[in-house]
């Protein structure tokens, strides 16, 4: 077994253990009851495996039940879980003041029925609001200006999408909805920065349609992320490809004498035998004189020998952790988690928050979305 299953086993199994063990406590219910709920968890605790097996068969349609309903399970059983264990944290204070009293029967009132029903409640309320909050794709808008276009060239508009994670959950629909959000911003150019596909490459050939259709008359780029890995390398490249993008796998292109684009690879290649790439600040060299060089790199991690070599990178991957409160772990692994940070030696990392969603088709306090990077040329003083 790898360490991964054994971690999801261990983390996940543990969570559907202290609900089993909450809702026996608060409900009060025999053991035939408990065998039936102990099989059922059983199951859903396995959805994501039965999924994973299912698509790599070909029982597509199969794959997409059983995922749908597993990862709204495990949306909801996170909102469960968290609420579960707050309500624990504050009935500790309240048994330190006393076995007896107020205290005492608040303490004992948060472990009862009503209690447990109204946090079950509270998460079914939170697991909704979430579905509804991944479905309303934000444009946020980034503005740079710069000494570091020339003069044929006073502006350039990019719109970016990442983490999108077109797959078994996310289909056509979504893509036509990424797709009429983007077309209706008229981008100069538009990338795609990894995580583009998610899972088995079945039957996407016109969601790759989809996104070939949307108009960027100075070019398509891609990065890849770790998803297109897992996905299946080769693949996950062709359907990027087919989707209308131009993939920069550490190398970079010049557009219009006015901007350079480069790409790296992530950091995932090397656990399914990639090697031998170019090292990013061999890549991207010296920064040009009078081209915006624009960096597109998964995951936002900043390389201290690339300060002062870009302008602008654009980052995804930590989905700004999708659903609170997720994002305070999230953080401590990727502490630029989310918007504009200042680059040292200069520059602007932009971290989105992704387009789509990962695992359960929910966003909580992290809503999705499209950015539109607006680059406009300086005016010189005294001109």
């Amino acid at each position: 077994m790898s360490l991964f299953l054994l971690s999801f086993f261990l983390v996940y199994g543990s969570m559907h253990t202290y609900a089993l063990l909450k809702a026996r406590s608060a409900l009060a219910f025999g053991p035939g009851t408990t065998l039936a709920l102990l099989l059922l968890l059983g199951v859903l605790l396995c959805a994501p495996i039965v999924t994973h097996h299912l698509s790599r068969h070909g029982y597509e349609d199969a794959a997409r039940i059983v995922a749908r309903v597993g990862y709204l399970w495990m949306g909801f059983l996170f909102f469960f879980t968290c609420l579960n264990l707050s309500a624990d944290l504050l009935r500790l204070p309240l048994w330190a003041m006393g076995r007896g009293g107020i205290a005492a029967n608040a303490a004992g009132g948060l472990a009862g029925r009503p209690a447990f029903l109204c946090i079950a409640g509270l998460a079914v309320a939170l697991s909704a609001y979430a579905i509804v909050e991944a479905s309303r794709i934000e444009v946020v808008r980034v503005r740079i200006v710069t000494d570091r276009l020339p003069a044929s060239v006073p502006s350039l508009r990019i719109a970016q999408i990442t983490d999108l994670h077109l797959g078994l959950i996310h289909r056509n629909e979504k893509a036509r909805e990424v797709a009429a959000i983007v077309a209706r911003e008229h981008p100069d150019i538009f990338v795609s920065t990894g995580d583009l596909v998610d899972g088995q490459l079945d039957g996407v050939a016109e969601l790759a349609e989809i996104l070939r259709g949307i108009p960027a008359p100075r070019g398509k780029f891609a990065a890849l992320g770790n998803h297109e890995y897992y996905a299946g390398i080769d693949r996950a490249i062709a359907f990027t490809r087919k989707a209308g993008f131009t993939l920069l796998r550490d190398e970079s292109v010049t557009i219009d004498d006015a901007m350079r684009i480069a790409g790296v690879d992530d950091p995932a290649g090397a656990q399914f035998g990639r090697t031998g790439g170019t090292e990013e600040a061999a890549l991207l060299g010296n920064r040009p004189d009078g081209r915006f060089t624009v960096l597109l790199k998964h995951r936002p991690q900043l390389d201290p020998a690339t300060g002062g070599k870009f302008d602008l990178q654009l980052s995804g991957h930590t989905h700004d952790g999708q659903i609170f409160p997720f994002r305070l772990l999230t953080r401590l692994v990727f502490p630029l988690l989310a918007g504009d940070h200042p680059v040292p030696g200069g520059g602007i990392l932009h971290v989105s928050r992704g387009t789509g969603t990962w695992g359960p088709p929910m966003r909580f306090l992290a809503p999705p979305e499209v950015t539109i990077v607006e680059i406009e040329r300086s005016i010189p003083v005294g001109s």
